[in-house]
This record gives C-alpha cells, sequence and structure tokens, in this order.
C-alpha cells in the first residue's frame, strides 16, 4: 500500500536525472510523487512532470525552505519519503525505509549510505567528513544515527511538525538530525545503497562550503543539547590560549628580563574567561538535565492520566450524583 505515503524530491538544475528518479519511484508502485523545484534553469520541472510527477516551485530557496513548504503545503499523505533527485538513491529500498513507520517502532527513518556505498558514490575527503560529523554528533547530542546527512529519509508528518526548523540549505538533514534527538522522535537507522551521480549529473554541493554549514549548524545546536560542551569547549579554547600567552610572558621575563604587560593582561583575561565559561557550561548542564527528567515525569503523568477522566472533571460531571435521584430525595411526597 502506498496511498498513504507521498515521495518528495527537492530538485535544483536536475533535468539529467529527475526523470529516471521519477519513474523508478512510480515503477515500484509510489503514484504521489512530488517534485519541490527551487528555481531550475534547465529544464527538470518539464522532464518531472512527463515522468509523471506533480511539479511546485518553491517561494524561497535552498533545499531547506524547499522541504519545510512542501510538508507543510503541499503534503497531504500521514508518510513522507524525502529523496535525492540525483539518481544516487534507489526506490527499491523505499519498503524497507517505510517498514519502521507503518510497525509503529518508528517515526522518522535515516537511510544509511555507508552499509552498502558504491565505490565512486564519494570522494576520499567526503567520506572523511561524513565520518567526522557522525562522531562529532554522537559526542554532542548522545545519540548514534549511523548517517545524519543522508538524503534519503521516511517520517511521518505528525513528527515532522513537532520539529522546530530554520536552516534553509544543505544543513537541513542535521538539523532534522538534531531536532529528533533534543525532541525524543523515535528514530530508527535503515541499510541503503548509495550510487554513484550518472554522468553528466553536477552536484549542488560545495564540499568546503556546505561542510562549514554543517559543522556550525552541529555546534550551535548543541548549547541547548548539550551545553558543557558548547561552553566547555569555548572556555577550553580560552582558557589554553591565555596559558599559552601567560607562558611567553612569563619565559621572556625571568630568561630576558622583558615585561609584557598586554600580553600579562591578554592571557589573564582569556585564563578567566574559560574558567567562567567551563563553569557556566557546568551549570547549564545541570539545569538541562533537571528540566529532561521534569518532562519525563510530566511525560509519564500524563500516560497514567485517563483522558476520558480528564473531560469530566473539566466539565465539572465527575462524581455528580443523577439529578433526579437528588430531587427525590430533596423533596418530600405529596400528601
Amino acid at each position: 500500500m502506498t496511498d498513504d505515503v507521498c515521495v518528495l524530491l527537492p530538485t535544483y538544475d536536475e533535468a539529467a536525472t529527475v526523470a529516471d528518479v521519477v519513474t523508478d519511484f512510480r515503477e515500484h508502485g509510489f503514484e504521489d510523487v512530488l517534485v519541490i523545484d527551487g528555481g531550475s534553469t534547465d529544464d527538470t520541472r518539464e522532464h518531472a512532470r512527463d515522468a509523471g510527477a506533480r511539479v511546485e516551485v518553491q517561494s524561497g530557496s535552498g533545499k531547506g525552505q524547499a522541504i519545510r513548504e512542501a510538508v507543510r503545503e503541499h503534503v497531504t499523505a500521514n508518510y513522507v519519503l524525502m529523496a535525492d533527485a540525483d539518481g544516487t538513491y534507489r526506490a527499491s529500498d523505499a519498503d524497507a525505509m517505510l517498514e519502521p513507520l507503518r510497525s509503529g517502532t518508528a517515526e522518522h527513518v535515516i537511510g544509511d549510505r555507508f552499509a552498502d556505498m558504491h565505490e565512486d558514490a564519494m570522494t576520499g575527503l567526503n567520506r572523511i567528513g561524513n565520518r567526522i560529523f557522525n562522531g562529532l554528533f554522537s559526542i554532542i547530542h548522545r545519540e548514534d544515527y549511523g548517517d545524519i546527512l543522508s538524503g534519503y529519509r521516511a517520517f511521518t508528518v505528525d513528527s515532522f511538525r513537532r520539529l522546530r526548523l530554520s536552516s534553509d540549505g544543505f544543513g537541513i538533514e542535521t538539523e532534522l538530525a538534531v531536532e529528533c534527538a533534543r525532541h525524543g522522535v523515535r528514530t530508527s537507522v535503515v541499510p541503503i545503497t548509495y550510487l554513484p551521480r550518472p554522468d553528466g549529473s553536477n552536484t549542488n554541493l560545495h564540499p568546503v562550503r556546505d561542510g562549514g554549514i554543517i559543522l556550525m549548524a552541529i555546534y550551535r545546536q548543541a548549547k541547548t543539547s548539550n551545553p558543557l560542551f558548547y561552553f566547555g569547549s569555548a572556555g577550553a579554547v580560552s582558557g589554553f590560549a591565555g596559558a599559552f600567552i601567560a607562558a611567553y610572558v612569563a619565559y621572556d621575563w625571568f630568561v630576558n628580563g622583558i615585561s609584557h604587560n598586554v600580553l600579562a593582561l591578554v592571557a589573564g583575561v582569556g585564563i578567566i574567561l574559560g574558567v567562567q565559561l567551563l563553569i557556566f557550561g557546568v551549570l547549564s548542564d545541570l539545569v538541562v538535565t533537571l528540566h529532561g527528567e521534569t518532562l519525563d515525569r510530566v511525560e509519564a503523568l500524563e500516560r497514567e492520566f485517563d483522558p476520558a477522566e480528564a473531560a469530566d472533571s473539566r466539565s465539572g460531571n465527575a462524581d455528580v450524583p443523577d439529578d433526579s435521584e437528588g430531587q427525590d430525595r430533596a423533596d418530600p411526597p405529596e400528601q
């Protein structure tokens, strides 16, 4: 059954591959294929329509904005299967991606490209960068999602709407992973096959620029997920820099008799700032931990509380005797 699934394909200048991708999903039984286009300058939209896709042009720019707009305004299905339109993902993996959603074991599914990655599918630099980002994410956010930068996702519309997403560009995959970890969205990782881009298809990814965006997205989100790491790492940099400058000042003073008053002041400020940031990180981490425990207790109470009883209590009808019985007891029988 695929009537409850919308295949979402964000595109920008994917004329060389989009028709094959749309056809692949439709041949696997997915009738609702939505292409959300970011203003392509080639024939992407025309090829997508000819292949049988629904095509919408996004009002803004960037992959993140396209996904948010598509789910908010153009998706009516319960489940979304999101993939790139560059021919690197296979529709034959779709059933495995959707199974955790339909079985109720997950609300968000990430396709792990490293489970079966073809040799030429990713450059060595990109492989190293992906491993670093995944390791850093696991340390900061205390979740191991295997491949947080994967563009092959499946999720329920309800779970997507619970997430606070603001990224417009390629940082959207990282932000999805961070928000799932932060909001406790049940997430599964499914092995998939990752193929090389077909000949004639050019990537829109810029490794250095987009790598920096992804790195900053992971680090920026740590201030609420892992404040000890966020403030502690900044404090460590400041403290070590101050200590290094202080060591140089002390050496020059004792060995050469040269004083560096300004550098000594800078060193002192750096060390003090580092200590303060570390203390602030410890306190913030304590607050986040207590907040999480409080939320867990509230959710436990909500699960124990009967919604029917809550409705009766709010309406003022709980444990109220029948009016007719009360009337019989209050009024003596007529003589």
